[in-house]
């Protein structure tokens, strides 16, 4: 029999995990760095892949002077896994990229070495190797109609879409699907709301909050100048969704104290399904900061990380197998109870001053 040392074995840790009771509390207390959403990677993930070297914009414009059409990348991962992040500065007036086209290393090894080396097969010799790579690059909104205050809005919302390594299962087709479902619910109950809730599913998240940031400067206010458009005071409250598969366990209060205590009451039969947990402090990185950046009362709910961090964010195994049904079932009636509760209590939400980071 092969037994494991035990050193080892206090050493091993599960790539997937749900948060405990010492973890919540950390978060309420502050004493852990929230998760961020998926957006464009961070500057240590960045260095760490090698896309912050001084030398990168020089190799660009050498690769488009040359012609380049696209490049081919080692990805960051192991046992399968593959990250990948960035791609480009996402701002209108920058300088163009290639394509890039992320492998994992074994696959990127493998064309490397077929291409230095010269092959024999039989009599004939192969002294040039070519390839043939095809590149494929692709790159809604529902409503119910309130009654007395259908003039006031509730909004849910989700980013709907996702890295191309995999299917963008729990990033975010999750948090999509766990919004429409909550508008589904609310619609087959059939229960009388007296603001209107709406469904927003957003593009251009991973580029930096494209698609609800051009939604609120339009219908809202824009965080350049503070200027409030007129349903910016008809504004009840937005709930996001954007931290995989995992079960709700609480809500990132965005220095919202003011909600707190409303919040506590409306958790409360949810207290059986472990959510618990109420934190001051924001969360970063997902659609929920446009509507703080203006004063908004914008909300992230926090979630079981399962396998978010360590398996599923950008990565090639963000497929649907790594979906836990039972979660989302949970998490779509607890955000239709809260978008129920925002609309029909007779006081709107009120935003705090917490504003998004400038660069997101």
């Amino acid at each position: 029999m092969i037994t494991t040392p035990p050193n080892v074995q206090a050493q091993y840790q599960a790539p997937g995990r749900r948060y405990t009771e010492d973890d919540l509390q950390n978060i309420a207390n502050q004493n852990v760095q929230p998760p961020r959403g998926g957006g464009p990677a961070s500057a240590a993930r960045r260095l760490e892949a090698g896309q912050c070297s001084e030398f990168q914009p020089t190799t660009v414009e050498v690769f488009l002077d040359e012609g380049v059409i696209a490049t081919i990348e080692t990805g960051q991962g192991s046992g399968g896994t593959l990250f990948v992040q960035s791609g480009g500065d996402r701002t209108t007036n920058a300088a163009p990229v290639p394509p890039q086209v992320v492998m994992a290393v074994e696959h990127y090894g493998r064309i490397w070495r077929m291409w230095k080396r010269r092959f024999r097969s039989g009599w004939r010799s192969i002294s040039r190797i070519s390839f043939t790579i095809r590149i494929r690059i692709r790159s809604t909104s529902s409503l119910n109609r309130g009654t007395d205050k259908a003039d006031e809005l509730v909004m849910l919302g989700a980013h709907f879409d996702s890295w191309h390594t995999a299917t963008g299962a729990t990033d975010n087709a999750a948090g999509s699907a766990v919004m429409m479902e909550a508008m589904r619910i609310l619609k087959a109950t059939g229960l009388r709301m007296r603001r209107t809730v709406r469904l927003a599913l957003w593009t251009g998240e991973e580029q930096g909050l494209l698609g609800s940031r051009a939604y609120v400067t339009q219908h809202f206010a824009d965080r350049a100048d503070m200027q409030l458009k007129p349903e910016h005071s008809k504004f009840s409250a937005y709930f996001n969704v954007d931290n995989g598969t995992g079960a709700i366990r609480g809500v990132y209060l965005q220095g919202n104290e003011a909600v707190a205590p409303i919040f506590q009451a409306w958790m409360q039969p949810f207290k059986n399904l472990g959510m618990t947990t109420l934190t001051i402090r924001n969360t970063g990185g997902t659609d929920h900061q446009s509507f703080d950046a203006v004063g908004l009362p914008g909300f992230q709910f926090i979630q079981d990380p399962i396998e978010y961090d360590s398996r599923t964010h950008h990565s090639n195994m963000d497929v649907y197998e790594r979906l836990q049904g039972p979660d989302l079932m949970k998490d779509a009636v607890i955000v239709a109870s809260f978008a129920y509760h925002a609309a029909n209590r007779d006081e709107r939400l009120r935003g705090s001053l917490c504003r998004a980071s400038p660069n997101r």
